[in-house]
């Protein structure tokens, strides 16, 4: 035990002496900030501030998700065929400033819309161009192939740590100065971003464009990416944990309260847990990585989100849900952290997209959990909720474990490569 966590002190010190990766590092916890500071209160914002219905509120988040799907994923293909993403990232983290500026100070439900689904749209791409970034970086490093997972699981950490005091500090800076102080505050660290990618972040040279191979995987039809029977797979798969997901998250406040018989603290507490462990979680899991190939944690990762649900489904007092909560920061943080690095490594000259792959499952999913989250809970009870989040986990973990004997396309002059 003892030299596992000198490894992940040694690691984590390393870090410092990669070039232009501390200051990924920043960016990411400037960004954690925003997202931790805005998505918790989304609801609170939609329904009692500006005052939409429930159903308007699914409609905004619905059209909002779609918009961001499309932007990231336009962004992250043009991403790859560029020869330097500063200006990209840039462009990005100024639409997410000029956004929230327009949420501080407009209250009408259609001018939200466009809002959200164009400037913020386009700012979810922000998250995928850091980590593609960070992962350039890396490359260019010359670390070991085998030790990236754990310096992109750092990365990971840092937007998590973001998330253990921003909803905290937000609910102040809400308390004190309203929705319109909130989001100013998440506008500013957009700009903060902006700020530190044109001062510190250098910009590819001449010559390190001229030494860079123009790789014909950039100009592959995203289509072809997609479909290939690995990826799609993959992509499948992650959506359907995202899914289960968000339905829980929407539906656990409900089942400690109404169908546990617990109190408003209670699901505060319930909240809080999986952060406390997740980070601790990353780090060691970013470790196991360097002996364990990643194909076989994210395994790992879709098996405990099945125990996960599965478990909540049977929890009959608080108590067993605060316990449970473990083995959320765990599948979290294999799902959230070394999935990263996973779906990286189906394309590796393509990190832009790849990147907004993944973070394509996490949108698309949360837009079904929005959806499916009324009609199950409606239909089968706050409990029942749980066991279709098992069975979504259950459909992942084994299209997951079933890919063991699958090829890894690679899009390498026409190759493949055994997963």
């Amino acid at each position: 035990m003892d030299n596992f966590f000198a490894a992940v002190r040694n690691r984590t010190k390393s870090v410092m002496g990669i070039d232009g990766f501390p200051i990924i590092l920043l960016l990411n916890v400037f960004l954690g900030i925003a997202y931790s500071f805005v998505l918790p209160f989304s609801s609170m914002f939609g329904i009692d501030e500006v005052g939409m219905s429930n159903t308007e509120f699914g409609l905004f988040m619905m059209v909002s998700t779609l918009c961001g799907v499309g932007f990231s994923t336009y962004i992250g293909k043009l991403s790859d065929r560029v020869s330097d993403r500063k200006m990209i990232l840039i462009l990005c983290a100024i639409a997410g400033a000029i956004g929230y500026i327009g949420y501080a100070y407009s209250r009408d439900y259609y001018v939200l819309l466009v809002i959200s689904s164009t400037f913020l749209g386009i700012s979810s791409s922000t998250f995928s161009q850091i980590f593609a970034y960070g992962r350039e970086v890396l490359v260019k490093s010359k670390l070991p192939a085998n030790e990236i997972p754990l310096y992109m699981n750092i990365l990971r950490v840092l937007f998590a740590l973001s998330w253990t005091v921003g909803p905290a500090i937000a609910a102040y800076v809400l308390l004190y100065f309203g929705f319109k102080g909130m989001f100013l505050v998440a506008a500013s660290c957009y700009i903060i971003v902006v700020g530190i990618v044109l001062i510190s972040l250098k910009k590819t040279s001449k010559a390190e464009i001229a030494a860079q191979p123009k790789p014909p995987q950039a100009s592959t039809p995203l289509r072809k990416v997609i479909f290939q029977p690995f990826i799609f797979v993959n992509l499948i798969a992650f959506t359907l944990i995202s899914t289960a997901n968000t339905i829980s998250s929407l539906n656990m406040a409900q089942f400690v309260t109404k169908v546990l018989n617990g109190q408003e603290k209670d699901v505060g507490v319930v909240f809080s847990i999986p952060p406390i462990f997740e980070i601790p979680f990353m780090l060691g899991f970013g470790v196991l990585a360097l002996r364990v190939k990643s194909d076989n944690l994210i395994r790992l990762g879709s098996l405990l989100a099945f125990a996960y649900f599965f478990a909540t489904f049977f929890a009959t007092d608080v108590w067993h849900i605060f316990l449970i909560q473990v083995l959320s920061a765990a599948y979290i943080s294999i799902t959230s952290g070394i999935a990263i690095t996973y779906f990286q490594d189906f394309i590796p000259s393509m990190p832009g997209t790849a990147m907004t792959l993944y973070s394509n499952t996490g949108k698309i999913g949360s837009l079904l959990g929005f959806l499916l989250f009324g009609l199950l809970s409606d239909a089968f009870g706050y409990r029942n909720v749980y066991l279709w989040c098992t069975i979504f986990t259950f459909v992942a973990m084994i299209m997951l474990f079933a890919l063991v004997r699958a090829k890894r396309f690679q899009f390498k002059s026409g190759s493949t490569m055994s997963a």
